[in-house]
């Protein structure tokens, strides 16, 4: 089997050997792009920042991120003026909006920096609040997450893509997500997850996993089954599995 290292470096190595060069680039913020946004060349600003300010293991340099606060504004000031439009695929669709939850996240923090941790945003309920204007409506990162992402594509791999900047959360990925590495990004991404003791232990007899598992069951449904597709040690059927407290301290 396949080491979960290995494959991620993998999908760098095929994800890097098709993507536009990491110079920033420079585009207008207008309504023209309804669809030329969805090549990865309008995401690589982001991809740039991400490759710049998150490290391998997603720990991001947010002192180093809030000194590029413009380049940051600029990509979610083009993801507001473009929105999603019907005739997109689905990849392209998904793309854009773990990318949108992403990026507002980062902007959330920079914007508020430093801090400890974004519960001491908002009351706690940071994610309640409606800030992220896209096209004419203004949706909270729980909109993105659990009214258009969750229903929508109905992924759970999602889950190991969006990152709400703390230690806990899935590590953010030092790459844009785009149509053409969604794909093998995502089962990447989960397997690196799943088979990471900080966030997880699994036996053959026992899972210590994430509050992540817990929080969204639903969209697991077997999550014996499920672990069992991306892990390196297969559960068994009486496997116990016990859910890990949630560390909010900032991913930095």
């Amino acid at each position: 089997m396949l080491n979960s290292s290995f494959v991620s470096t993998l999908v760098l190595l095929l994800y890097t050997a098709t993507a536009q060069p990491t110079a920033p680039v420079e585009f207008p913020i207008t309504s023209s792009l309804h669809h030329s946004i969805t090549s990865s060349h309008y995401h690589q600003p982001f991809d740039s920042l991400l490759q710049i300010h998150v490290s391998d293991v997603g720990q991001v340099n947010y002192k180093g991120l809030k000194a590029d606060k413009a380049a940051l504004d600029a990509y979610c000031q083009t993801l507001s003026a473009n929105p999603v439009q019907e005739s997109w695929t689905k990849e392209e669709k998904m793309a854009y909006w773990i990318n949108a939850y992403n990026a507002f996240t980062l902007k959330l923090i920079v914007d508020n920096y430093p801090t400890k941790s974004i519960l001491n945003f908002d009351g706690g309920k940071t994610w309640d609040v409606r800030r992220i204007k896209i096209g004419d409506k203004k949706y909270s990162l729980n909109n993105i997450e659990n009214d258009i992402l969750r229903p929508q594509f109905k992924d759970p791999r999602i889950h190991f893509a969006v990152n709400c900047a703390a230690k806990s959360c899935p590590p953010l990925w030092n790459h844009a997500y785009t149509a053409e590495n969604l794909e093998v990004a995502l089962i990447a991404r989960t397997r690196d997850f799943v088979n990471d003791k900080k966030y997880n232990t699994l036996t053959s007899s026992r899972a210590q996993v994430s509050k992540i598992f817990e929080w969204y069951s639903a969209d697991f449904g077997d999550l014996k089954k499920f672990l069992n597709q991306y892990s390196e040690t297969q559960l068994k059927s009486t496997a116990t599995v016990v859910f890990n407290e949630y560390n909010w301290d900032l991913n930095e």
